[in-house]
């Protein structure tokens, strides 16, 4: 039996009193933010590219996760996740690398990006979260920090990469990507932020430029690593802060092997996203049974109420997958306990499981 089929049979009433506190709370929130009521936290999990795989985690822990965090190379259709969003009942987090997700090579630099080569790619989304009703989350070129992303701009011996991938260039990146992608605006209106910050106009390469965007219901994630790596000077978080205008979420990420509390301390605290809400955007256990870090983490977010979301990074791919849950049991029965808190929501109020399925596209026929 699948853990949908067995949480509405068995989780029903909690999953409708969770529903209950998130519409109860939504008007209290930004309308873009999509913050849940306090004191709630959205739970979630990175997704594995099959509903399947989605089931065997909730199913583990007996819990329905809230949001399913899909990633994705630069230019990848949205298809397919749209289908496991609604096959999951989840609310999306779409993270957008530009390294190819199998050869790890460079699709796009952030220079690029800023200067409008990649902005088919922004208007899709743009269009697929408007036209769809998708509320979401959009997590643009996390861990700019760390020096084996592409988009760094720091190389892993501590040099500045320089050219095209300078933290001004990230910056800029960021800010073009927020703009188009959230939309809201006649073109007019849209090339005059572009302007503004010294970038050009939208550049539809696929046709003419449309006459307007539309608002689409997302939200953007900020997300670097609560230092840098390596942490050396010009590679720390604020480093790579594009400012509040473009941000909605702060985030970052935080794994096992690296417990640096005093990091995570430092960046919740920073002064720049002072007050805006925090998002645990990836946490893990790698390598070793770590019910004691689980339990750590859970009380660290306990205590901070601007944290309202927290995904485990759940890895890639069969086998040799060292994020995998079910490789750790103390980890994996520590966190079923303590996933059973009441604050850490199983849904959000509106997620891609009311939507309808995509339609079919007509097939077309051949020219006799």
């Amino acid at each position: 039996m699948s853990w949908r089929r067995l949480s509405r049979r068995i989780g029903g009433a909690a999953a409708l009193a969770a529903l209950a506190l998130a519409t109860l709370g939504a008007a209290d929130a930004p309308a873009r933010s999509l913050v849940p009521p306090a004191p709630s936290v959205f739970f979630g999990v990175s997704d594995q590219g099959a509903t399947a795989d989605y089931d065997e985690f909730a199913t583990l822990l007996n819990k329905h996760p809230a949001l399913l965090e899909t990633f994705h190379p630069w230019g990848n259709n949205l298809n397919k996740a749209y289908e496991r969003w609604r096959e999951t009942e989840t609310r999306p987090i779409l993270h957008i690398s530009t390294a190819d997700d199998q050869t790890l090579a460079e699709l796009i630099t952030p220079e690029q990006i800023a200067l409008g080569y990649g902005d088919d790619y922004l208007l899709q989304i743009n269009r697929f979260f408007a036209t769809h009703g998708v509320l979401g989350y959009i997590r643009p070129l996390g861990e700019p920090n760390r020096c084996l992303n592409v988009w760094s701009a720091v190389n892993c011996d501590g040099s500045q990469k320089g050219g095209e991938h300078t933290t001004g260039w990230y910056k800029q990146a960021f800010r073009r990507i927020a703009t188009i992608v959230r939309g809201d605006g006649t073109l007019e209106e849209i090339d005059a932020t572009l302007a503004a910050i010294g970038l050009p106009p939208v550049n539809r390469t696929k046709g003419p430029n449309p006459t307007s965007l539309p608002e689409a219901p997302v939200s953007i994630i900020w997300s670097p690593l609560p230092a840098g790596s390596p942490r050396v000077k010009g590679n720390f978080p604020g480093n790579y802060w594009p400012g509040r205008r473009w941000v909605d979420w702060v985030g970052t990420d935080f794994y096992s092997q690296y417990p640096y509390w005093k990091d995570l301390n430092r960046f919740y605290a920073g002064k720049f996203w002072r007050g805006m809400p925090f998002s645990l955007s990836e946490w893990g256990v790698f390598g070793e049974d770590e019910p004691r870090f689980v339990k750590q983490l859970v009380a660290w977010t306990a205590k901070r109420t601007r944290v309202r979301m927290f995904v485990y990074y759940d890895g890639f791919g069969p086998g040799q997958n060292p994020y995998d849950l079910r490789l750790y049991p103390r980890t994996t029965n520590t966190l079923r306990l303590k996933a059973r808190r009441p604050t850490f929501l199983q849904y959000t109020e509106y997620n891609a499981g009311e939507l309808p399925p995509l339609p079919k596209k007509e097939k077309k026929t051949p020219v006799q």
